[in-house]
């Protein structure tokens, strides 16, 4: 029996037939035996590779791109196309061991191939032609290059890209604690031990969007800024076309088929990391009767359904080993936790094949109105969208996936699941949620912050929503994205860049100021007043401008970092930020402490307090690992901007790792793209390090460079532009 969690139906508001009269989708093509299927695919797509190596991939069809693409992702890094459908479909332990039965446990509570495949087989022949070719390009990538081995899949199967189908980095399934689950469902003699890492360490998840209107542009252009903050190399940079009508660029992440982030010839798409409640935690009251277990439901039992999980993982001597687990689920989801005698089971979005319908689809929308028809699907939990159009519109669109709930209860805990007034309602119309389509300041931005400042005065109102529509307020990169938005006019391609590079640091102007004034405070006396005199007066002169020369940065960095591990994080709950709890609760003594001891850190690995930022945080890859290893032995890059925690647009997130005094960075900005939409649409772009994950490859890290001081390349989107700066053209296989 497969259990999931009761989520409304699919909703699927956009037919076949509209949508084949937009044009949309191409007609479904017959299948063959594979290797000749392989050989006409492949003959029916060229890929052309410009002198950064980024593949441009034209087919005949939509499927025949298809297979173009995902062939090519193989060629540059299939490490990571695998591994990522290891993640997805709850397999990465087969290939790693213990230590990942956890996570692949969590997945296969809502990923279950037998459902999958139910799916797939249920699905629209044009998605199913999709998917075929998705599965025949990686296939016959295995099969031309003979020397490369899986870890695990030695043979893709089209129903697997339905387990990854929303594109966003973690997705809601890792919002459950591994550690809680372990817990739940473990032995006392399980090993694996998940340590806490540093708060600090963790970079916040998201993005950065911005949609700035015609009015306020040099041409008379709509522009956009494309920039996501994920981990380094997660995703592939492409073009994809055909001659069905498809004509898309931007970022994929490896494995997928779609373009996730980007543009075609008409309108550009920027996801966000959305702050809304769209994943509840529901406490349910357990009833043991012998070897029943029921859970209560208004005046009623229900009995808890139960599947047997069996979780395959690789032996340390290389063998197989198997762990089976008996897992259980209500009608909100699946239990995945115990807590204070109750079970707590999950509600999140599972919507695999409207997912990928509605991620493949936006990519050939060619207006607002079409890209809005898509949007109804209302497969997308994860992500606000910032949008602009060749027509010279600027929109705002919050997830479409939004559960309807009673707002008298606060979904930010877990609710009562024996109250049918928890319950999901359905879900909400596009328009009951947070949105805008050219607001008359003519900006939009998100930084995963709220919706209520999206377009400063013009915003949405707070008022005028339910709490769930957002769950942490405004954060440091919405008060700096209004800072270098308001007031401002004539924007072009090279003042959207600076913008998105703009060097201020928020939290810091509000942290900083209540730091020295407790300094000021001190008793002469006190052994903190000498100190830290010095560190003070470089703090007390500082404008908050991140710089690579910028010994105040390093030193607001470790005093930031120090103290926020150290603050109470329970305060929280309360209704607080970490800022507020930094700039209130902790107290002047943490505060001054925190500066004594990142001084002291300073002092002792790097030889004095007042030292180069760029000397401190640098960018690093040695090798084609999906987790690198670092080295202040080995050749590095200076990086000028910080955590975005600080309020950093560019966002660069580094810490210290073992063995190592510099910080070096793993995750931030990772793609990034400014977009004008003229007559014909023109684009500057970056990617991290570079677009082939092959150490041996020239375009292995060739962009890092680039990509530290911001200096977007040029993006070859048309054929013009390709023909001048084209490396190589092929057949896949040749």
């Amino acid at each position: 029996m497969t259990s999931q969690p009761i989520i409304a139906g699919s909703l699927r508001t956009l037919s076949i037939a509209t949508a084949l009269a937009l044009g949309l989708l191409a007609p479904v093509h017959a299948a063959s035996s594979d290797p000749d299927r392989w050989q006409s695919e492949a003959k029916a797509v060229t890929v052309t590779r410009d002198d950064w190596g980024i593949a441009h991939v034209h087919g005949k069809t939509d499927a025949d791109a298809v297979f173009g693409m995902a062939y090519t992702q193989a060629e540059d890094d299939f490490n990571r196309v695998e591994t990522n459908y290891l993640n997805s479909l709850g397999w990465l332990a087969q290939a790693e061991g213990e230590q990942a039965i956890w996570s692949d446990l969590r997945q296969q509570l809502w990923i279950d191939p037998v459902e999958l495949k139910r799916l797939y087989a249920k699905s629209p022949g044009w998605l199913k032609d999709l998917t075929n070719a998705w599965a025949d390009g990686l296939n016959y990538y295995l099969a031309t290059h003979p020397n490369v081995h899986p870890r695990v899949i030695t043979h893709f199967e089209p129903w697997m890209a339905l387990s990854f189908s929303e594109g966003s980095i973690g997705g809601d399934i890792e919002r459950v604690s591994l550690k809680d689950l372990q817990a739940f469902y473990g032995k006392t003699d399980d090993k694996v031990a998940f340590v806490d890492t540093p708060s600090s360490w963790v970079e916040p998840t998201g993005s950065n969007g911005i949609a700035i209107a015609p009015k306020l542009t040099a041409d008379g252009h709509a522009l956009l800024l494309i920039n996501p903050h994920t981990s380094f190399f997660f995703r592939s940079e492409l073009q994809m076309s055909s001659d069905a009508g498809l004509d898309a660029y931007g970022a994929v992440t490896w494995g997928q088929f779609f373009i996730y982030q980007g543009f075609n010839k008409h309108i550009g798409w920027m996801h966000t990391s959305t702050t809304a409640d769209v994943v509840d935690e529901f406490a349910e009251t357990i009833s043991r009767d012998g070897g029943k277990l029921s859970y209560r439901y208004g005046k009623e039992l229900r009995p808890v359904a139960t599947r047997t999980i069996s979780v395959a993982y690789r032996k340390a001597d290389g063998s197989r080993g198997e762990r089976t687990f008996t897992t259980y689920a209500t009608h909100h989801g699946p239990v995945v936790r115990e807590k204070d005698g109750k079970w707590i089971a999950t509600a999140l979005m599972n919507k695999p094949t409207e997912a990928l319908e509605q991620s493949w689809l936006r990519t050939k929308a060619n207006d607002f109105g079409s890209f809005v028809k898509i949007a109804e699907l209302k497969a997308n939990s994860s992500n606000n969208t910032i949008f602009a159009d060749d027509k010279g519109n600027i929109a705002y669109l919050h997830p479409q996936f939004i559960p309807k709930r009673d707002n008298r209860f606060d979904y930010t805990k877990p609710v009562d699941g024996s109250d049918p007034a928890t319950d999901w309602q359905g879900l909400l119309p596009l328009d009951a949620a947070p949105h805008l389509l050219n607001p008359a300041n003519g900006w939009i931005m998100n930084t995963n912050n709220w919706p209520y400042s999206a377009a400063g005065a013009y915003s949405p109102k707070r008022e005028a929503y339910p709490r769930y529509m957002d769950s942490v307020g405004e954060n440091p990169r919405g008060i700096h994205a209004t800072m270098v938005l308001s007031d401002k006019h004539d924007f072009t391609l090279a003042s959207l860049i600076t913008s998105a590079f703009d060097s201020y640091l928020p939290a810091f102007a509000r942290q900083l100021p209540i730091l020295v004034a407790d300094y000021d405070k001190l008793p002469s006396n006190d052994p903190l007043k000498k100190k830290l005199a010095g560190p003070i007066a470089l703090l007390r002169g500082w404008d908050y401008r991140w710089g690579i020369a910028s010994m105040p940065t390093s030193l607001a960095v470790f005093w930031g970092d120090t103290l926020w591990d150290k603050v109470d994080k329970s305060d929280v709950s309360e209704g607080l930020s970490v800022y507020d709890i930094m700039a209130e609760r902790a107290g002047p003594r943490a505060r001054l402490d925190a500066l004594a001891e990142a001084a002291d850190r300073l002092e002792k690995d790097f030889g004095s307090w007042g030292v180069p930022w760029g000397e401190v945080n640098r960018y690093q890859r040695v090798n084609g690992d999906i987790e690198q290893p670092f080295d202040d032995g080995k050749p590095s890059i200076p990086v000028p901007f910080t955590s975005s925690r600080w309020g950093s647009l560019a966002s660069f997130g580094a810490h210290r790792w073992p063995g190592t005094r510099r910080y070096y960075g793993t995750s931030g900005n990772s793609f990034v793209a400014v977009v004008e939409f003229g007559d014909k649409v023109r684009a500057r772009a970056i990617t991290a390090g570079g677009e082939s994950g092959h150490p041996s490859s020239p375009h292995f890290n060739d962009e890092a460079e680039r990509y530290t001081t911001g200096n977007l390349r040029q993006v070859y989107f048309w054929p013009e532009d390709l023909k001048q700066h084209t490396e190589r053209s092929y057949h896949p296989g040749g």
